[in-house]
């Protein structure tokens, strides 16, 4: 009696409709494990890799240089931006628990369907995160270690640079194809690196950060203020989004859990590397379940699994890391020694090493090399696999090749555009604006489409409760803000003749120093 009463439909309230793409097939909901410590253990993963992948670019480069230029009352603004991204990553792994499908699959269901919406997201993705940054930020913390100094990219440093990015771009081409499955070799790198991380920053802060100093940060997180009226809007926007997971990586997150085979997910396969002997197919197609009193007993269970992946892991990690990263260059860094470009990536071990301790030099490039290339790793995948899935749903002519082949020759074109924007010569902290201007835009828009997603596929049951929608309709409108003002600050930028300055103003120093030198 009661096994047929957990069987029995529930009124969804509804007709469902499977929009611009084909329907779906039906499937029984997986049973979770028991909602345990060590089974919570087992099952979370995507919020460590998107941690790893979120922790070089804001925590370690753009949180401290925005904090050391405006002060800790600024920190209010990444509170807020991880609250958001935490809220639009959940409701996008919600549509991935019913379905087994990515949630950019979902969106090219909303009309005009895959035409419009895959080469958008393509695009915009493409334009975001194809730039390596993060391996030039690699390049300089390599250089330095070998060195001795900061690198001078205008100068004699530059082609080593450019030759120490290729070999990052390289390893990170490697790593990407040597898994059965693609998601579970990032997972386990990530648990290490981000422990790695964790364990450096917090005994580097415990040690030498004085008490009001971690006073003054902890009350910058949750005291909301004004901007400062000299507010760089750019690096404003930069801020909010790299916070988090920065745009993309916050829509590849349904990706992840796809890969990892939580939910629905169960029967949707993943995407292994072309260096692999075995690796399952993916499905273009998800399946769904049938509402009934015992799916949505699992539904709940998994859902649980999912919070904690996304509140506990990811957005508590990205508090914590943003944190520790300010908190120690509030200690280390004054006003008047804010960084040269160049030196994004390295700078802190200078510091470190001249007001803490000399053994810190080698301890922090180490540190400052697995943050950055956990993000560049990261980065490199959530791109490829993007598109490869993106492709892989919308267009049936793809599937004649095997998903991991195309995820392959995608991550090889990438690799050769890096290749080609490397040897522009701009900075890392130049190349990472170009990530921070387009996160902006993809997070309004796409949180604004999650919610049309989840409102027209999902069965009543399993749809976000209002207050969550508010949430999502809140993230679009904070996010379009600053897309608007940051680009049109950068459009401003670009199109006015750049000033000229004073005569008192020219110094002899060497191109990429700063102020205060670059000589430990």
């Amino acid at each position: 009696m009661s096994s047929q009463a957990t069987n029995t439909p529930i009124d969804s309230g509804s007709v469902q409709r499977a929009g611009c793409l084909p329907e779906w097939q039906r499937q029984e909901l997986p049973e979770p494990l028991p909602f345990t410590f060590r089974n919570v253990l087992r099952t979370i993963g995507p919020g460590a890799i998107l941690l790893a992948g979120s922790i070089g670019g804001g925590e370690w480069i753009v949180g401290p240089l925005t904090t050391v230029r405006y002060g800790t009352g600024i920190l209010w603004v990444a509170t807020v931006g991880i609250f958001l991204q935490m809220i639009f990553n959940l409701e996008a792994i919600r549509y991935t628990l019913y379905t087994g499908e990515p949630i950019l699959t979902g969106i090219m269901r909303l009309r005009p369907g895959r035409w419009l919406w895959g080469p958008f997201y393509m695009a915009a993705g493409t334009l975001q995160l194809a730039t390596p940054a993060l391996a030039l930020g690699c390049a300089n913390v390599l250089f330095t270690a070998g060195k001795g100094d900061l690198p001078d990219p205008g100068g004699g440093d530059r082609r080593t640079l450019f030759l120490l990015s290729l070999a990052v771009l390289a390893l990170t081409v490697f790593l990407l194809q040597c898994g059965k499955s693609i998601e579970r070799m990032l997972e386990r790198l990530s648990w290490s690196m981000v422990i790695f991380i964790f364990v450096f920053l917090v005994a580097a802060n415990v040690l030498f950060v004085p008490a009001e100093i971690w006073l003054r940060t902890a009350v910058g997180f949750v005291s909301p203020g004004f901007l400062p009226a000299n507010m760089d809007w750019v690096l404003l926007g930069v801020f909010a989004a790299t916070a988090g997971s920065g745009g993309l990586g916050n829509l590849a997150v349904s990706n992840l859990v796809r890969d990892k085979g939580l939910g629905m997910a169960h029967w949707s396969g993943s995407i292994g590397g072309m260096l692999s002997d075995d690796a399952t197919e993916v499905r273009p197609i998800g399946q769904v379940f049938e509402v009934t009193s015992g799916s949505l007993q699992r539904w709940r269970t998994w859902w649980k699994y999912l919070l904690v992946d996304q509140s506990v892991l990811w957005a508590l990690g990205c508090v914590a890391g943003m944190f520790l990263n300010v908190n120690l260059a509030q200690a280390i860094v004054s006003p008047g020694d804010v960084p040269a470009d160049n030196a994004a990536g390295a700078f802190q071990a200078r510091y470190m090493a001249e007001k803490m301790w000399s053994g810190f030099w080698f301890l922090a490039l180490l540190n400052g090399f697995w943050i950055l290339f956990s993000t560049q790793l990261g980065n490199t995948d959530c791109l490829t696999r993007i598109c490869t899935d993106t492709l892989w749903a919308g267009w049936p002519a793809v599937r004649r090749q095997r998903a991991r082949r195309v995820y392959f020759l995608l991550l090889m074109l990438f690799a050769v555009w890096g290749v080609i924007a490397l040897a522009s010569g701009d900075s890392a902290l130049s190349l990472f604006r170009i990530l921070g201007l387009l996160a902006s835009p993809i997070l309004a828009v796409g949180a604004i489409q999650i919610l049309v997603v989840n409102m027209s596929f999902l069965p009543a049951q399993l749809r976000p409760p209002l207050w969550r929608r508010v949430c999502l309709i809140l993230c679009g409108l904070v996010y379009g803000t600053l897309a608007i003002v940051s680009l049109t600050a950068e459009y401003r930028k670009w199109t006015q003749p750049p000033k000229q300055a004073p005569a008192a103003e020219v110094t002899n120093s060497a191109p990429g120093q700063s102020p205060a030198g670059s000589t430990k």
